[in-house]
């Protein structure tokens, strides 16, 4: 009896030696919610490499990875596009997870320097990222431009004209 719960002890210390904390506690991969103001904007996400990992429209959620590789946190750029109102970039940047200094205490050095920051648990992703489109560029005219001669305008028409000068 004193031999199974010895042996089921050690296969849980050596289980956690062999395992970082974050990977333990958190994830690589983050679900981000997009919005944008006004809602309805097509998004890009673009990461360091330029290379875009997804597309999509507001609002939305997409998976995103928090590592890039070996000690390096993934950094993305969002483009909004939206017809009359103006392109906007925002910068998602990961940052170091809590949890990853908890190999401290319970991953330890294989923890700290190997599993948590190959598998890029070390870092996390902010919850929500947002882009504020701002006012319309341009309204589109309705209708149809009409070209007369000043000889075809009647007498009210006429005394609205404004000379150039």
């Amino acid at each position: 009896m004193c031999f199974h719960k010895t042996r089921t002890i050690g296969a849980l210390l050596a289980l956690l030696a062999l395992q970082g904390c974050a990977s333990i506690i958190s994830d690589s991969k983050y679900p981000v919610t997009v919005t944008s103001s006004p809602a309805g904007a097509n998004f890009e996400v673009i990461n360091k490499s330029g290379v875009v990992v997804h597309r999509g429209s507001t609002p939305g959620v997409v998976t995103l990875m928090s590592g890039e590789g070996y000690f390096r946190g993934q950094t993305y750029t969002l483009r909004f596009m939206r017809e009359g109102y103006p392109d906007r970039q925002v910068e998602l940047d990961s940052s170091v997870d809590g949890w990853y200094w908890a190999n401290i205490l319970f991953g330890g050095v294989i923890g700290m320097l190997i599993v948590d920051p190959l598998t890029g648990a070390m870092y996390k992703l902010p919850d929500e990222v947002s882009a504020d489109l701002g006012q319309p560029v341009a309204e589109a005219m309705q209708g149809a431009l009409r070209i007369v001669s000043i000889n075809d305008l009647d007498p009210a028409q006429r005394a609205e004209l404004v000379a150039l000068q």
